[in-house]
């Protein structure tokens, strides 16, 4: 079987230890089965390789080799070496790491195994009375025991056993989908700084329910940080769900939206729901996170999240946007996403150039044109590395000139989606602002808007809301140079080949020569 979560270092998500003449074909075999539904790829002594007295090889790779390791403690687990070596490895190879170690107290007391009562220690005393037995072994299996007794766990006494294997084998899913992330998140650049910012917002801790959001412009990396506090925290919840919003939304699609967000929540297939209604009465008791991602309409917020008291107790919900104004206008507290520094650029860089043969003069070389290109956005520093990064050095400098007047349509595609959502009366001050504005005072440049009859307070409003221009300490209006390349890109494609035919120009050459000639414009 394929192992749908293992990292490429392991070769198994979990190793399973057990008494086989307790539990090979009732308990294991039914969590063994639970197991392999849910992808979870396990090592299973099926060939018996426990033969012979020292611990077979096969073993200890299986055990090396695997994630988690499972012990199912069953009356007679003791009485066996070979489990009792299988766990003195186990303990051995986590013992850094002992929340990888799960151990499953099986119609057995955990004391007995911590204080080697009962079963337990008739079993350790005969393998003492065994005059082949090493005095000193038997002291390990001892310590070992007690150690795995003071493991978290799960007493299987008093409890309904298919339920039990349920929780035992979510526990573990939710482990191994924040383990196998965790690899991943060490590689981001500046993901964990960022993840603290947020962890402030969300406030863990308490038991009330929070909506918080994330926001910034396209390609900032909205998804990205959303993922990665998702993958670290969603073991602390009852439910959890990341849904993914398209960008070609309709309101028509709201209750299939709604029908999605309650099937992953309840673990229901082909759910059916009447109006919105249905998500509080379903999961007003239930302690659940939530991310909802790119919601580009506050009618889906009103939909999916209308109100903290849908959820239960220490739920959360977080929503990532381009537009702070959703955000605001459903009251949520938010975090804006930066733009990276120059070594966080520079280091997202030489991640991505590890697969290529680069000398390092040439790395420095080309990393400095695309930071300077890029300005801090992760989107173009991705898309740009990977593309130059595979080229040799004339090819690459020959792009980056090709740049300068045909912008990336990768990139480009990203960042016209905040342009497509506003009104045209909007567009057309954003368009202004691209061409002509950028870094003009702000109360200047909307005194020549209202003089051109456009609503320009408002109209920039919304434009900083949806993270296409900002304003700075001096009252400035600024945007990200990609944002303003996209802005003037759009004009230029109205008549590429004939300026005059454009709706703008701010060319000096265009400009002159339109004049010059006596161009008759129409537009």
């Amino acid at each position: 079987m394929a192992a749908a979560f293992s990292s490429s270092q392991k070769s198994y998500d979990v190793f399973l230890s057990f008494r086989g003449d307790d539990t090979r074909n009732n308990f294991t075999a039914h969590l063994l089965q639970e197991l392999r539904t849910k992808g979870i790829n396990t090592f299973f002594d099926e060939d018996k390789l426990e033969k012979g007295r020292v611990i077979s090889p096969a073993l200890i790779t299986a055990i090396e080799n695997s994630m988690f390791s499972i012990i199912v403690l069953s009356e007679n687990y003791a009485s066996s070496r070979w489990c009792l070596e299988d766990m003195v490895k186990i303990l051995e190879c986590n013992r850094s790491k002992e929340e990888r170690v799960l151990p499953i107290f099986y119609n057995v007391d955990p004391s007995d195994v911590r204080n080697h009562m009962g079963k337990f220690g008739e079993a350790l005393a005969k393998h003492e009375g065994n005059l082949e037995e090493n005095g000193e072994r038997v002291k390990i299996w001892r310590d070992a025991l007690t150690e795995v007794a003071n493991l978290s766990g799960w007493d299987s006494r008093n409890k309904n056993e298919p339920l039990l294997i349920k929780e035992i084998v979510m526990k573990l899913l939710k482990k191994l989908l924040n383990t196998s992330t965790s690899d991943t998140e060490e590689n981001l650049v500046g993901i964990q700084s960022r993840i603290q910012k947020l962890r402030m917002l969300l406030c863990l801790q308490s038991d009330d329910v929070r909506m918080v959001g994330i926001c910034g412009m396209g390609g900032i990396g909205k998804t990205t940080l959303a993922r990665a506090i998702y993958s670290q925290v969603s073991n602390q919840f009852e439910a959890c769900s990341f849904l993914e919003i398209a960008n070609d939304f309709k309101e028509q699609d709201l209750t299939s939206l709604a029908e999605k967000l309650l099937s992953q929540l309840l673990e229901e297939e082909n759910l059916k729901i009447k109006g919105s209604t249905s998500i509080k009465a379903r999961l007003h008791s239930r302690k659940v996170l939530v991310v909802l991602d790119n919601v580009n309409n506050l009618t889906i917020l009103e939909h999916l999240a209308r109100n903290q008291d849908w959820f239960g107790q220490g739920s959360r919900i977080i929503v990532t946007t381009r537009d702070q104004r959703l955000l605001i206008q459903h009251k949520v507290d938010y975090y804006e996403v930066a733009e990276f520094n120059g070594d966080e650029a520079f280091e997202f860089l030489k991640h991505h150039s590890l697969k290529y043969e680069l000398l390092e003069n040439d790395l420095q070389e080309l990393s400095r044109e695309i930071i300077f290109y890029a300005k801090g956005l992760p989107l173009a520093l991705r898309v740009l590395g990977s593309l130059l990064f595979g080229m040799n050095k004339d090819e690459w400098r020959d792009y980056l000139v090709k740049l300068k007047s045909t912008p990336n349509i990768e990139i480009q595609e990203v960042l016209r989606l905040s342009y497509d959502r506003p009104d045209d009366e909007e567009k057309n001050i954003f368009l202004d602002i691209a061409c002509f504005f950028k870094g003009e005072d702000k109360d200047h440049v909307v005194e020549i808007l209202k003089g051109c009859g456009f609503s320009a307070k408002c109209g920039i409003k919304t434009l900083i809301n949806k993270s296409l221009i900002t304003i700075n300490f001096a009252n400035k209006l600024e945007m990200h140079d990609l944002i303003q390349e996209m802005g003037k890109g759009i004009v230029r494609q109205e008549c590429p080949k004939e300026p005059e035919r454009q709706s703008r120009l701010w060319e000096h050459e265009d400009i002159f020569d339109v004049l010059k000639r006596n161009m008759v414009r129409e537009k």
